[in-house]
């Protein structure tokens, strides 16, 4: 939906900030989003847990399903279990690494450390069967889908910590003793292996570490090795012979790049040096230009109003586009910019709110926390009953006439809240409107609404996407006017681009978890 991508843009990180900020979300889900950035876990979750289900019946888990112990009769080879992470390693991690420490190497310590594919029988230690791949620690071995293992690294035993890695770019798998890398120990892996371990004898015990706690191996230099391979390799692709050709393309990129952000000036110099056209009027331009300003600096009530001089009709067809510039105008009447609902002090903008916080308290001190709204619904209009306006008395004649103008400015604000919450109600109800509304009307709660746990939204360059999006709204028109269909090549570029590094993780290319996009476009 248009309105849902327009409101994610105005409200950016602002949320996710907000909640790391309150740690709402646990360092867990943190620690892994740090680790694997460009997986998208509504497509493919990662390995956060063993499973309860795809296990063998000798398997026992406890502590969160992180640690495993055996419970068979551990005689024969027959009595070996396995159990397999909650889901397949996802190709977008690029590299993928887990720990395991041994707890206890119980009677015989013969105990399996590695990776299997779905399905594969969990009636024996990784590595035994087609598919799958283990580390023994009995005696060092590597078990490539066969009962016959090859020397491969030490054994190991209680106390140690065994990694297992899965560079998803070459198919490689190695592993790790006590945060030593012991070198790569299978290759042309299959894609969608699960992390798994096995044990054999009565007493193992194991704990798992998937990235909710700090590894004892440091796998950033691998990590960056991989970023600049991957980054070498697309600053070596080879360009087409005929240089003219693309040549002809990037400065047409580079020029539309200019008049789409209105820098008049630079995009006429590039058009004389290279004879690339401008499709646009000048005067076009610089009319974008002045409204663009107008949203950067705050002014978004002025900047409604030039739009609807200078493009009638715009705003009232795209409700979407209108709801979120007077999202945005509410917001910086609250942060003092747009003269609506702000002041000046000494030629400074300020918030009213911080002139009509509460009345000290009993023990001499203002409540920093809430003028009213944080106790009630903070998606419904604000009223005056949510902002305490009883001014403290007055000591002169100025003070007075200020507090009076500062409530006449808390009223106007109110009222529009008021039109800004009717406005909502006319558009396709879902979580992001109300959440929106959440996030603004609660900026009213605080006396010092920068420093609240809202504040995000009053940061200038939360401005710039709303920026964007009237931009482009604007340009729609100019070039439906012109008879033409506005696209931006860099965007279309750019969105093509995100595209393909999404359809490499579906396919499996691990290479997409290090095609950095923002990083080479800076």
């Amino acid at each position: 939906m248009k309105l849902r991508k327009l409101e994610m843009a105005a409200m950016g990180s602002g949320r996710g900030m907000m909640d790391s900020q309150n740690q709402v979300q646990s360092d867990t889900v943190d620690r892994l989003k740090l680790l694997y950035p460009n997986v998208n876990e509504e497509e493919t979750p990662l390995p956060r847990s063993w499973s309860t289900k795809d296990k063998f019946s000798y398997i026992g888990l406890s502590q969160n399903n992180l640690r495993v112990h055996y419970k068979g009769h551990g005689k024969t080879h027959k009595d070996a279990a396995s159990v397999r992470a909650t889901h397949p390693i996802p190709a977008a991690c690029g590299l993928y690494y887990f720990e395991v420490r041994i707890v206890s190497k119980g009677r015989d310590g013969y105990m399996g450390i590695g990776l299997s594919a779905h399905g594969v029988n969990m009636n024996r230690l990784p590595g035994w069967d087609k598919h799958s791949y283990g580390y023994h620690g009995d005696d060092g071995h590597s078990f490539c889908s066969s009962g016959t293992g090859q020397p491969y690294g030490p054994t190991f035993t209680t106390g140690d910590v065994i990694g297992c890695g899965v560079n998803l770019v070459d198919n490689t798998c190695f592993y790790t003793k006590n945060g030593h890398h012991l070198g790569i120990a299978f290759r042309g892996l299959p894609p969608n292996l699960y992390p798994t371990v096995g044990l054999q004898t009565p007493g193992e015990v194991v704990d798992a570490n998937f990235g909710q706690q700090p590894f004892v191996f440091d796998i950033e230099d691998m990590l960056r090795e991989l970023r600049a391979r991957t980054r070498r390799a697309i600053d070596e692709f080879p360009l087409p012979e005929e240089q003219g050709q693309w040549q002809q393309a990037l400065h047409r990129m580079v020029s539309t790049y200019l008049v789409h952000h209105g820098y008049c000036s630079t995009a006429q110099a590039f058009s004389r040096a290279t004879g690339q056209p401008i499709d646009e009027d000048i005067a076009s331009i610089k009319n974008r230009q002045r409204v663009s300003k107008l949203v950067v600096s705050g002014r978004i009530g002025e900047a409604i109003d030039t739009t609807r001089a200078l493009y009638p009709g715009l705003l009232e067809r795209d409700h979407d586009l209108l709801f979120l510039l007077k999202y945005r105008q509410f917001v910086e009447m609250v942060n003092g910019s747009d003269q609506e609902g702000g002041e000046k002090a000494n030629g400074v903008a300020t918030s009213v709110i911080s002139h009509t916080s509460r009345a000290p308290s009993a023990n001499g001190h203002s409540d920093k926390h809430t003028n009213g709204v944080a106790e009630a619904d903070s998606s419904r209009p604000p009223s005056e009953d949510d902002v305490d306006m009883s001014p403290p008395p007055a000591t002169n004649g100025e003070h007075a006439e200020a507090e009076g103008g500062s409530r006449a400015s808390v009223e106007r604000m109110l009222a529009f809240g008021r039109e800004l919450y009717a406005m909502s109600q006319k558009l396709q109800q879902d979580q992001f409107v109300k959440s929106m509304l959440e996030d603004a009307f609660s900026l009213l709660a605080y006396s010092n609404p920068w420093d609240s746990p809202v504040g995000w939204q009053l940061e200038p360059v939360r401005r710039e996407a709303v920026c964007e999006a009237l931009n482009s709204a604007i340009l729609g028109v100019v070039a439906e006017a012109q008879g033409a269909q506005w696209a931006s090549p860099v965007e279309a570029c750019v969105a093509h681009s995100r595209t393909l590094l999404r359809r490499m993780a579906r396919a499996g290319l691990g290479a997409c978890a290090f095609a950095d996009l923002p990083a080479l476009l800076r």
